[in-house]
């Protein structure tokens, strides 16, 4: 028996065509329905995330990143950086709506997807990444911990879904500087 051998891409990008919008907001209803990602807890429809990913798109602090199987978008992760104003965070972002459709897992796209993120927000002056997850996305917790991130708390009551109150984890992650300083230099020993 032969294993299909799938090609894999996670890339930024600026603009997305009607049928990679449309492939993107199929993947993301499936997730959605799934449970896995997303704010959104009911599937919203093309219509509805045509207009979300045409939004993101247009904010200036907003970094898209779509992962392909065999050349179709089957996911997305967004990068967010804080606004020019807030000086005091700016060497940090946040990570946000990662994703893959459950069809398209178990290739390793969504370690591509983050290892993607994670090097343009180094490589853009970012020294740290911030993300948050739901208890119940048990494989994003597995993921992120395996990759390194740190959990630093639980909000108790972060969010309701179908009458139930779920709690959610937050998470950071050094990312090693494109050039500088090493991570180790962030965090320097308590006196």
């Amino acid at each position: 028996m032969t294993q299909a051998t799938h090609t894999l891409l996670v890339e930024r990008v600026d603009a997305l065509s009607e049928p990679d919008l449309a492939d993107l907001c199929e993947a993301t209803d499936a997730a959605i329905i799934e449970g896995g990602g997303f704010g959104w807890v009911a599937a919203q429809g093309r219509e509805a995330l045509t207009r979300h990913f045409k939004g993101v798109l247009l904010v200036p602090e907003r970094v898209l990143f779509v992962a392909r199987l065999d050349g179709h978008p089957v996911g997305s992760a967004q990068l967010v950086r804080p606004p020019r104003h807030n000086e005091a965070q700016a060497w940090s972002a946040q990570l946000t709506h990662a994703y893959i459709a459950p069809y398209a897992r178990g290739h390793g796209l969504a370690r591509l997807m983050v290892a993607r993120v994670e090097e343009h927000a180094a490589a853009t002056g970012h020294r740290v990444l911030n993300l948050d997850v739901r208890e119940t996305q048990r494989t994003a917790i597995s993921l992120f911990e395996g990759l390194g991130y740190t959990r630093w708390g639980t909000h108790p009551a972060y969010a309701r879904i179908e009458g139930r109150t779920i709690a959610g984890h937050y998470y950071y992650k050094a990312l090693e500087p494109v050039r500088g300083r090493p991570k180790d230099a962030l965090f320097p020993p308590e006196r």
